[in-house]
This record gives C-alpha cells, sequence and structure tokens, in this order.
C-alpha cells in the first residue's frame, strides 16, 4: 500500500461521521414534561448551588435542553445614543486593579477614548450558540472543520447545551446566513457597539451585573470550574437586558475587526504581533482570568487552546 492509498484509507481519516442525534437523545417531545421543565428552572435559579445547576443543566443536554430552540430565543434592546469605551483618565485605574493578573496598559488603552455611538433598536440572543446547534450546522452545510474543543472532532453530545467554542469567525458569519435561509427570518453577529451595551446597559455597568467582578457570576478561571458549563448555569451574571453568559463561560465573536476607537491610538499589543488583523472577542472565557468579563474590554482569538472562541447571534427584526 503506497502513502496515496494510506491518505484514502478510511482507517486513516482524522473525524468520523458526525454523531446521529437519534441514537444519543431521546425524541424531543412536542411539550416539554413536568421533569424537564423543573430542570430548566433549575439550572437558572440563583438560589441553587452551582453544583445543582450545573447537575440540572448536565442532564438538560442528555434528555434536550427545552430552551434551546429552532428560532433563539433573544431579548431586546432599546436604541439609544450610548458612550462606548472607557475614558482616557481610567486605564491606570483599571490596569492597577488587575496587575495581579498581568494585565498591560496598552490591552486597556485600545477601549479608550469614550466615545457615543447611535444605537438603533435591536435583538441579541439569550444565550450564545451552542454544541448542538453547531452540530446541525455543520451536518447540513458539510463544513468539514470541527471545534477545536470537540475531542478527536466528535460532537459532545453529553454537552448539546454547552456553547460551541474553538471555531473561526468566518465560519460564525456563515452559521448566521446559514440560520437566516433555515429560518427566514436575518440573522447577523452582533457590532462590537451592539455587544457591549447589551452586556452594560444604560447604567453602563463595568461587567455584566451590578457591582466589581464576582466569581459566582461568571465561569472564569476565578470560579474553578475550568470548563465550558450549560449556557445560563450562572444566573447572578445575567446581563441588564437578560442575556446569559456574556460574562465568562467562552469569549464571543463580534461582527467587527479591530480598529482603534475614533480619536483613539492604533494598538499594536500581543494580538496585532501575532495576528496582524483580527475579529474582537468580547466576554472572558472559563479560560481566562475575570479581567475579560469587563464590559469594556476589547480582545480576540489567539491562536492555540488558551482561547476558546465562541459566538451569540443578533437581529434587527423580532423573530416571529
Amino acid at each position: 500500500m503506497n502513502l496515496d492509498d494510506i491518505a484514502r484509507s478510511p482507517h486513516f481519516a482524522e473525524h468520523a461521521e458526525l454523531a446521529d442525534p437519534a441514537r444519543l437523545h431521546p425524541p424531543r417531545p412536542r411539550r416539554p414534561s413536568a421533569d424537564l421543565l423543573h430542570l430548566t428552572a433549575a439550572v437558572e435559579d440563583p438560589a441553587l448551588p452551582l453544583s445543582d445547576r450545573l447537575a440540572a443543566g448536565g442532564m438538560l443536554a442528555l434528555f434536550g435542553d427545552p430552551r434551546i430552540t429552532p428560532v433563539p430565543a433573544v431579548c431586546f434592546v432599546p436604541g439609544a445614543a450610548v458612550p462606548i469605551g472607557l475614558p482616557a483618565e481610567e486605564t491606570g485605574y483599571v490596569t492597577r486593579a488587575w496587575a495581579d493578573k498581568g494585565v498591560e496598559e496598552s490591552w486597556i488603552l485600545k477601549e479608550t477614548p469614550e466615545h457615543t455611538v447611535e444605537i438603533a433598536d435591536f435583538f441579541i440572543a439569550r444565550y450564545p450558540v451552542t454544541n448542538g446547534e453547531w452540530r446541525d450546522f455543520l451536518a447540513d452545510t458539510g463544513l468539514g472543520d470541527r471545534p477545536a474543543t470537540w475531542y478527536l472532532g466528535a460532537y459532545p453530545w453529553d454537552r448539546s447545551n454547552h456553547p460551541v467554542a474553538g471555531i473561526r469567525p468566518e465560519h460564525a458569519d456563515h452559521y448566521a446566513r446559514w440560520l437566516s435561509e433555515r429560518t427566514g427570518h436575518p440573522w447577523r453577529l452582533p457590532t462590537e457597539a451592539e455587544w457591549e451595551y447589551a452586556a452594560k446597559g444604560p447604567e453602563g455597568r463595568p461587567h455584566p451585573w451590578e457591582g466589581g467582578f464576582d466569581a459566582d457570576a461568571a465561569n472564569t478561571r476565578e470560579s474553578g470550574v475550568h470548563t465550558t458549563t450549560p449556557v445560563g448555569a450562572f444566573p447572578a451574571g445575567r446581563a441588564p437586558f437578560g442575556a446569559y453568559d456574556m460574562g465568562g463561560n467562552v469569549e464571543e465573536f463580534t461582527a467587527d475587526d479591530y480598529a482603534p476607537y475614533p480619536g483613539g491610538e492604533h494598538v499594536a499589543d500581543h494580538l496585532v504581533e501575532s495576528m496582524g488583523a483580527y475579529r474582537v472577542a468580547r466576554g472572558g472565557s472559563f479560560s481566562r482570568f475575570g479581567d475579560l468579563t469587563r464590559t469594556r474590554r476589547r480582545h480576540g482569538a489567539f491562536p492555540g487552546p488558551l482561547y476558546p472562541v465562541g459566538f451569540r447571534l443578533a437581529t434587527s427584526e423580532r423573530p416571529s
């Protein structure tokens, strides 16, 4: 057998066929059972301990999570003239506050200057796109690239309601186009400004929740979980308009490549040095520290396993 024959052999295929959900999950009932509804309430119940919320979310992943619907659940964000970014005089304070995590001032300078953006009414997805939704996309489109977080490329059926991560931004765009065709509704990724406003709200929260950083409100390194969690399992971190996981779990691609804000300087930090142009990601993740959950923080996906980035959808029209 020559090398060409070996390359064509099924034994040497990098990935197996996508697992069939019908073999892994029970058929989804038309109406969720009382038990499923109880689990659905439990995973987002802030009165329950994290262990109980994760257990409820894990059961939902196996039996079918009623929160993950063909048309994504959304939160309305009313249009406004929104101050976006950070006043330049606050960069030193932020840098010092996170100095123990190695934050450098150049990273924070990307958030300056604060400037006003006119944002029209829009809707932001309540949850980031999940592994189960991404599996359907791959099966329907035939896209060969599997998320970097899927071990050996296998669909993680026991984490079907965890956010997908380890994908490329152009594939997130492709997903939005695919879902638009599938549902007949125009979906897209949120702009940077839309994402920031949905995360911080009219009061301009430093984090999606009220007050300072809270390890109980976000799945970051400080939470001690060190892996993705079912969407919505950190209800204390719910953003002002109702979206979950806008701080922690996985970072989220926006629609915009990095560029300096109006009147700001181009910051050639480590991301620029390593990648040149890059798509801005927001929100932080389980694999990074809480500084990335700041609502004004501008980041991106370094190549490598420490930066598993996913996304959530937005739309300018109310889904029907």
